[in-house]
């Protein structure tokens, strides 16, 4: 009889010991908060990378495997970690300390709560219990991805020519406007993804807070150069 007792009273602490556990993980509602800064670079789909990989199923993931995630480090990819609550602390307190050179440029979070509030919210997104909540536009100002199908935007964003004149590009598109833009506030980038523009038909997003930013979009990087042309008339040069 009292060896059975010992026995109840050893599984009732396991059992506290687990709880305890658990709620050091934090809130995850607050984590869910915290990780708006991380999803201008983050997200949560799977299939969906973006400056780093998805953080869909990250928990219990081997640190650098994500099949189609090329842009690891070979720092990451050889660290044999394990993304759990330790691993995971260790990285948001100091992803240099913990892995150096690694290509991750946040410095870290010191404040453990805060750290252990996004570890929770990740365990939570992981299982496909938890979303990110919107913060105004998190730490980035405005700069968040686009995460739009940039086939069905309208003829406003549809780029109907670019032409660079100087130091200056003046985009085209399809409601017969022209915008121009100095060279160095105008970025060319390319989304190959489903959500992707269409083949030979660019589109152009606004970018910063001034209207005088933009990106164009383009399929590929083959179009990027043969759509542009080099010419100065019309009267609109600077």
């Amino acid at each position: 009889m009292r060896r059975t007792s010992l026995v109840l009273a050893a599984l009732a602490a396991m059992v506290a010991s687990g709880a305890h556990a658990e709620t050091q993980l934090g809130d995850a509602q607050q984590g869910a908060l915290l990780f708006s800064a991380c999803a201008a670079c983050h997200s949560l789909k799977p299939g969906q990378n973006m400056t780093g990989p998805s953080l869909a199923g990250v928990w219990g993931r081997k640190a650098g495997s994500l099949p189609d995630f090329g842009r690891y480090s070979v720092a990451l990819k050889g660290s044999n970690a394990v993304w759990n609550a330790q691993t995971l602390d260790r990285w948001l307190k100091s992803p240099a300390q913990f892995i150096p050179g690694n290509y991750m440029t946040f410095a870290g979070i010191d404040d453990g709560p805060q750290r252990r509030d996004v570890i929770a919210f990740l365990k939570e997104a992981s299982a496909g219990r938890a979303t990110p909540a919107t913060k105004g536009g998190g730490m980035m100002g405005g700069m968040t991805p686009h995460f739009t199908d940039l086939k069905k935007l309208g003829p406003d964003r549809q780029v109907r020519s670019i032409r660079f004149c100087r130091d200056s590009y003046f985009v085209t598109t399809a409601d017969g406007r022209t915008v121009p833009f100095w060279e160095p506030n105008l970025r060319f980038k390319t989304d190959s993804s489903a959500d992707g523009p269409d083949h030979g038909k660019p589109v152009i997003m606004p970018a910063g807070m001034m209207g005088d930013r933009a990106s164009v979009f383009f399929a590929g990087p083959e179009e990027i150069s043969t759509f542009i042309r080099h010419q100065c008339d019309g009267g609109v040069q600077r």
